[in-house]
């Protein structure tokens, strides 16, 4: 395949030579099958995958500056582009702040950040996509960023991180070979906004220890529901000091209010077309109608004395720390209440770096975090100028002096005849520890230049399987169906035969099952077994929220002439009354006027035609009674599309009187229990998700007091309650979304 598409584009590129494509030829260069690696000044590398650091034969040691081949490969790597992010390019940000509970984690740390109670800190947070482009949609299949700048009176400190615990390589090295392959492939640009595609798989079935990340990603936490609906992670392992000069290692984990919470693969293509800026408007949608999106901040610790304890490097980065070795503990949450005045200004020039960190926290010699400190700072400036730390929405709250002077786009005027120390004037002095000054940890390190990783580095596939046991039934199916995906767009044999053979080594029925579908190796035998354990915290449905709720929950209300008012009226308010966000759609975005039976005036104005919006945009789907309504409802193909998809999407579903009636004979839906005593009735029934009933009045509405329980008897709390907990899965595991077109 490879051989003929080389052929037609030599033949091409031979039709359309010119003058300036011969011009071009000198500085072409076309590298060839084991062509040695060098540096830009022609020096042959000996090793790219290991940062030259400090060891003593078994354990990593800080990396050195000293390494010129490093340093060169990463430099170059964040001067690529500009001025857009290499990574993250695309963005939303919010405004926010931070508190803790109480002082209950100054056995860690002396940080008052982390510890002082009486201190709101202010924020900024900034969520992103990794792969894409500026201009790419918000729903493709990616890592998202979860960054976090904390104003702090001491200064900023940075917490740059993902909503995965994990990532794809140890050492920061390898960063440039990984972005390299996860972007669009260099001679065509193609694809924009996702990984199916031969490189990133070549480069990932060539480098195992991506394979934990890969899980991750493969998994519903790929395509979240929102901004507001994921975790978000530290990824590296930090150090935090406390006030008797004690060091303790350190994750960070935020967890959302909500729930964790995830789009259906199909509805995630979907919105890609409809609504590319979907994440970024529901942000500012759930901050403008007051449901402030809201997270705790947990961490886990490790005293120094039990760093070597474990099967596993607490320093590398594709590993997590598992909750049943390593509890959490909640020490405070972050609250997001306010949108941005002006993107470009806020969200695009926000920028930020893992070397920010206060008194009372640290670097680990985590070496992907060693590396990150160093290129961070360094695509900064690359992108804003020396002088970025001067922008507003970067600048210290906190009083800045020091002596650097001049460069591009200075905004700070000194008034004073010194800029250096020491000076005559006592100006700019150092402050000492005691007095607030930062101290680095006195850390012995010993050991031997070297470019290696410690012996607990070199196991890759442990936790890839402690994840994917861990998953619920239809976690897993969507995560075989999301590789299944991937690998299918990957056109050359060699790079998904490749892979799958990796998942033989991860689970063996996951590997033949994915070699089915993508025509990839059927292993003989399991690469090697899975150990079978389980872990705490790595399914999605274990963060449900404590109490069901429905706040934020978009509902559409599906319309048309002759719908009844009343009961429209009703349930309107009390999903409204527990925050839920509800939408009139309609044939037309006019006034659409009820039963002629009911006189309450003109009626209600659609939100949106059947055409303008789509059913992927919202959570659920309400269809009140109304016999003229469901008749022209019925002869829209539209408005039955609407329905299906929801369904299939397994979105909750509500139909009273007529409704019911439409959902039945029209819409339907296979294998569920629908409502059926006499139409006087307002007896619930609910099956797969779907809510139905004979009528609703105002005296139903009376009794139906919305308190959101699995047992709830009436409509409005029965179908809140399906709202709460997301989608009902069990339609998929049990095959009914098979047999609708949607």
């Amino acid at each position: 395949m490879s051989s003929i598409r080389d052929t037609i584009q030599k033949a091409v590129s031979t039709v359309t030579s010119s003058a300036k494509i011969a011009d071009l030829q000198s500085d072409i260069q076309e590298p060839k099958s084991g062509q040695a690696l060098t540096t830009d000044h022609g020096v042959k590398v000996s090793d790219t995958d290991n940062w030259l650091k400090v060891t003593n034969g078994r354990d990593n040691g800080p990396s050195l500056l000293e390494d010129q081949i490093g340093r060169e490969k990463i430099h170059r790597f964040d001067h690529e582009r500009i001025p857009e992010r290499v990574v993250h390019a695309r963005g939303a940000g919010a405004h926010g702040y931070f508190k803790v509970y109480d002082d209950r984690a100054s056995k860690y740390t002396y940080a008052p950040v982390l510890t002082d109670s009486s201190r709101s800190t202010p924020v900024f947070i900034r969520f992103s996509t990794v792969q894409g482009s500026r201009g790419s949609a918000d729903t493709v299949r990616d890592v998202r960023g979860f960054a976090i700048k904390f104003f702090t009176d001491e200064g900023n400190w940075d917490l740059v991180g993902n909503d995965i615990p994990v990532f794809f390589i140890q050492d920061a090295i390898k960063f440039p070979d990984l972005v390299h392959a996860v972007k669009p492939e260099p001679h065509n640009e193609v694809p924009q906004g996702q990984t199916a595609h031969n490189n990133f798989w070549d480069f990932s079935g060539l480098q195992p220890e991506t394979a934990h990340m890969i899980m991750w990603v493969m998994s519903d936490r790929g395509v979240p529901r929102s901004f507001r609906m994921m975790q978000g992670f530290g990824v590296n392992t930090y150090t935090l000091l406390n006030a008797q000069g004690e060091r303790h290692f350190v994750k960070f984990h935020w967890i959302p209010e909500l729930g964790v919470h995830s789009l259906m693969w199909d509805e995630a293509l979907k919105i890609a077309g409809q609504d590319p800026d979907f994440h970024r408007k529901d942000l500012n949608e759930a901050i403008e109608n007051g449901a402030y999106p809201k997270w705790k901040l947990a961490i886990q610790t490790l005293p120094e004395s039990r760093e070597h304890e474990f099967e596993f490097d607490i320093l590398d980065a594709t590993k997590v720390w598992p909750q049943e070795l390593v509890p959490l503990e909640e020490i405070g949450e972050l609250v997001l209440n306010r949108v941005v005045d002006e993107f470009f200004t806020e969200t695009e020039q926000v920028a930020f770096c893992t070397s920010h960190i206060v008194p009372g926290i640290g670097f680990s010699d985590d070496p992907l975090l060693q590396g990150r400190n160093f290129s961070y700072f360094d695509t900064q400036i690359s992108r804003l100028g020396v002088n970025w730390e001067e922008l507003p929405i970067n600048r210290p709250v906190c009083p800045v002096l020091n002596h650097n002077r001049d460069g591009k786009s200075r905004h700070r005027i000194v008034q004073s005849s010194v800029n250096y120390w020491p000076n005559r004037k006592d100006i700019g002095r150092p402050v000492k520890p005691e007095e607030g000054g930062y101290a680095e940890f006195a850390q012995r390190v010993e050991g031997i230049k070297k470019r290696v990783r410690g012996e607990k580095f070199q196991e890759h596939y442990s936790q890839a399987q402690l994840f994917y046991n861990s998953l619920a039934p239809y976690e897993k199916s969507h995560l075989i169906n999301a590789i299944s995906f991937e690998l299918s767009h990957c056109d050359d044999p060699a790079v998904y035969k490749s892979y799958t053979t990796v998942l033989s080594n991860i689970d063996f029925e996951l590997a033949k099952t994915i070699a089915i579908k993508v025509d990839g190796v059927l292993p003989e035998k399991p690469g090697r077994p899975n150990h079978g354990h389980t872990s705490k915290g790595l399914s999605q449905l274990e963060y449900a929220s404590k109490e069901p709720t429905i706040v934020s929950r978009r509902i559409a209300i599906l319309i048309a002439d002759g719908f009844n008012a009343v009961e429209l009226q009703a349930v309107r308010a009390i999903l409204t009354s527990a925050k839920a966000v509800c939408y009139i759609i309609g044939p037309r975005r006019n006034k659409i006027h009820p039963s002629e039976a009911q006189d309450i005036g003109e009626g209600v104005t659609a939100d949106h035609h059947f055409e303008g919006q789509r059913s992927t945009l919202f959570d659920a789907i309400y269809i009140p009674s109304g016999e003229k309504h469901i008749k022209e409802l019925a002869n829209n193909g539209r408005a039955v599309h609407w329905v299906r998809e929801a369904f299939g999407h397994c979105k909750p579903i509500g139909a009273i009187g007529e409704g019911v009636d439409f959902l039945r004979d029209v819409v339907r839906l296979p294998d569920v229990e629908l409502f059926a005593p006499p139409r006087g009735s307002d007896e619930v029934v609910s099956s797969y998700g779907v809510v139905t009933t004979g009528r609703y009045s105002v005296s139903s509405a009376a009794r139906d007091t919305l308190k959101i329980t699995q047992d709830s008897k009436g409509f409005a709390a029965n179908f809140a309650y399906q709202i709460s907990q997301h989608r009902c899965y069990q339609r998929e595991m049990d095959g009914l979304v098979e047999k609708v077109a949607f």
